[in-house]
């Protein structure tokens, strides 16, 4: 079953003759329960598509299906809860003047759900958070508390599908890991689908189900978790992206400076 579907899917930015498109004419399905991976450089469309789901850019033409629902520019809150945000910043994403429980709070106002406590406590236990963070503030927070945190505030209202922005991008190498396969647990047990945006191809590779390789605005290929981990991709762009990422792991890992061979 189908849990989002884009056909035909074109974002842009501003209007008239300035307007820049962004993406252009993409189209793809996520079947439920599945991990669809976005890749590409910097300024390519990834995160527009994201927007564009999220109803953050209201800016597309196309279709876009979600859960068997067709939506447009403009969606009901139920619509808007049926799929949440987790940003690349943890930081910048929180309010830093609230309280964690203060956060998790706020949506929770606003779409009108009940059993507030009962949601704030299990929310954080899900995410692996000791209950009585609801009373610090970010600053208290280590990096990857602050992901967790954020993970927490995009699962509170209970939605279908995680949207990932570059969500371990911000964090040290030893922390990914960790919120990598707090990701895979929730996914599993909650039965949720991600589309993920990402540059590191590694986790691509640990997360995603399949993968689609993007530049200027648009898909070159879209690749099966097997096909990167045996390096059978078939267009030329990804090959470059993959050669680029084992090329920067391995220059990562030399601590003399020199760079190692691929």
């Amino acid at each position: 079953m189908s849990m989002i579907k884009a056909h035909h899917l074109a974002a842009s930015y501003g209007h008239g003759d300035t307007a820049l498109k962004v993406v252009k004419d993409v189209s793809f399905e996520v079947q439920k329960g599945e991990t669809f991976g976005l890749v590409g450089e910097s300024g390519c469309g990834k995160s527009t598509i994201l927007g564009a789901l999220a109803g953050r850019n209201k800016q597309w033409t196309g279709s876009i299906e979600i859960d068997g629902e067709t939506i447009g520019q403009k969606r009901t809150r139920a619509q808007l809860a049926k799929q949440q945000l987790v940003f690349q910043d943890p930081f910048g994403s929180i309010h830093p003047r609230h309280t964690i429980g203060r956060t998790l709070l706020e949506p929770l106002e606003i779409h009108g759900k009940d059993r507030r406590q009962e949601r704030i406590e299990k929310v954080l236990t899900d995410v692996g958070l000791p209950l009585n963070f609801r009373y610090r503030y970010p600053h208290q927070l280590s990096g990857g508390q602050r992901q967790r945190v954020a993970i927490a505030r995009a699962l509170i209202l209970e939605p279908k599908i995680l949207l990932l922005d570059e969500p371990t991008s911000a964090l040290d190498v030893s922390i990914q890991a960790e919120i990598l396969n707090l990701l895979k647990d929730l996914r599993q047990r909650e039965q949720l689908t991600y589309i993920l945006v990402s540059h590191d191809l590694a986790v691509v590779a640990h997360l995603c189900d399949r993968v689609a390789m993007m530049q200027s605005g648009g898909f070159v290929e879209i690749a099966t978790r097997q096909q990167l981990l045996e390096n059978t991709v078939e267009h030329a762009y990804t090959r470059i992206l993959m050669d680029g990422s084992r090329g920067y792991v391995s220059e990562r890992r030399n601590n003399k400076g020199e760079a190692l061979p691929v």
